[in-house]
């Protein structure tokens, strides 16, 4: 049996698309970008066409269009007042793009296809990591989006929580991106166990690691293991601290956690 959405539910749609439109029309076109140009009632004059790399393109009756540097809003207007120009009475005209070629995203670091992607639309980050393959296993918990300061004012780096981001924690910045932005995903840091744990080794670690949580990457500690006695060795200024330290305790990038046997 079908639903039916209620005035608040379908006032909320209506207000969603209108915003995706909004976002569509305002994408500013560049060279190589291909158009859908659409003269309604005048099927002759519609169809694809390809933004040269001048920034115009060829359209039928009128000749050279200029459209880089301009939104398909401004396309739109642009043809509309042409065509009405000894052509026809009120045409009426739409631009959409059929493929995005003139702006680009680089993705970088941690993930499993790095690369230059075409920026669609109105792409936001968790698009670009999924187009990039999803962020790997040695991936630290966060995105870097670096943007131009020259092209936007204020802050020119942007730090966004991956793991928040993908479960769609409330307040977390979904950036929708621009042209020429960068995203790099760090490699995360690790520490390395030792001592009387079933794994021992080196283990990607996490912002605010604990040494309980340490221990149980490298499988817990055996049945021969002390929990009480844990000692870290740590860099401090350039020298290698032994320390004891508790299970509770954060751990830092680069530390060495040893676990020895308990007295019987």
């Amino acid at each position: 049996m079908a639903s039916r959405l209620g005035p608040a539910a379908l006032l909320l749609i209506a207000f969603g698309t209108c915003a995706v439109a909004a976002q569509a029309v305002d994408y500013v076109v560049g060279p190589h970008d291909v158009l859908t140009i659409t003269v309604w009632d005048q099927t002759d004059l519609s169809g694809k066409f390809a933004v040269e790399a001048d920034g115009t393109f060829t359209f039928p009756l009128i000749g050279r269009v200029k459209a880089g540097g301009l939104t398909l809003r401004q396309v739109e207007h642009t043809l509309t007042e042409r065509l009405a120009d000894g052509f026809f009475r009120n045409p009426q005209v739409s631009a959409a793009i059929e493929q995005y070629r003139s702006q680009r995203i680089f993705i970088v670091g941690e993930v499993r296809q790095p690369g230059t992607y075409p920026l669609t639309g109105d792409m936001t980050l968790i698009e670009a990591l999924s187009r990039a393959g999803s962020t790997t296993a040695t991936a630290a918990g966060e995105a870097l989006v670096v943007r131009d300061p020259n092209q936007l004012s204020g802050s020119d780096v942007t730090r966004v929580d991956i793991k928040q981001l993908q479960t769609g924690s409330a307040g977390v910045n979904n950036v929708v991106l621009r042209d020429g932005d960068t995203i790099f995903v760090p490699r995360a840091e690790a520490v390395y166990v030792f001592g009387q744990v079933k794994n021992p080794g080196a283990y990607v670690i996490q912002k605010d690691t604990t040494v309980l949580q340490a221990l149980s990457l490298a499988g817990g500690v055996t049945d021969r293991g002390s929990t009480t006695r844990v000692k870290v060795v740590r860099m401090l200024k350039g020298e290698k601290v032994e320390s004891k330290i508790k299970l509770s305790d954060i751990v830092h990038p680069g530390d060495t956690v040893l676990v020895p046997e308990r007295f019987f």
